[in-house]
């Protein structure tokens, strides 16, 4: 993932580190106005991951990826508005998705949110993540088979020696088979990224994805 950063006056910033800075910027505010770390924000640095191999390996099925996707769990993360049965379908164009969020508020009320996630502008092998009223970042697909699992993966290097770090496990299914979550779990796990930071997305039964679908 992204790696750590210093600059001074006579060093110019470089276009890649235009997403980092916003970051950055995200953890120092939350770090001064909180009473305590928020649970993404984690002492320590990103693991090491090979985002070009990941690439290339998943250029070729970037279509398959297009489709609905359900938020099975996810690590805190304070620009995730929607609460409950969250549900995401993207649409490939060739270059690009374009994501429509649905589900439910933590008050009960159904939002939709609209976005795209598109290859970096910097050239670095990842997506960005674009969504309304949330900061850009980037997003590493670590695992999926296209048809019933996916885990995303966000992870930045900041000050203090503070990792800011974000996590997916998305589903075909709004209640997918165990051996799909272990998978992601797996995954996960060999990153060393803490199990118990994770929270899982109420779904199921009492979601109305037929409205969601409508809106």
């Amino acid at each position: 993932m992204q790696r750590g950063f210093c600059t001074d006056r006579h060093t110019p910033i470089s276009p890649s580190s235009v997403m980092k800075l916003q970051f950055l910027q995200l953890f120092l505010t939350v770090f001064a106005t909180a009473e305590k770390i928020p649970d993404f924000v984690v002492p320590g640095k990103c693991p090491n991951v090979d985002e070009d191999k990941l690439w290339q390996e998943q250029k070729p099925n970037h279509s398959k990826f297009g489709g609905v996707w359900y938020e099975f769990s996810l690590i805190n993360n304070p620009y995730q508005l929607i609460d409950k049965c969250v549900r995401n379908e993207f649409k490939f164009d060739g270059q690009q998705f374009e994501v429509t969020e649905t589900g439910l508020t933590a008050e009960g009320h159904l939002l939709k949110r609209k976005g795209t996630m598109y290859p970096s502008t910097f050239g670095e092998p990842h997506w960005t993540m674009d969504m309304e009223n949330a900061a850009a970042g980037p997003v590493v697909i670590l695992e999926t088979d296209y048809d019933n699992y996916a885990c995303l993966y966000t992870c930045l290097d900041v000050r203090y020696g503070y990792e800011v770090e974000f996590a997916f496990i998305m589903s075909r299914s709004p209640t997918p088979a165990e051996e799909y979550v272990w998978r992601c779990e797996k995954v996960f796990k060999d990153l060393d990224v803490d199990a118990s930071s994770f929270k899982k997305t109420i779904q199921g039964s009492s979601c109305p994805y037929d409205t969601q679908k409508s809106l």
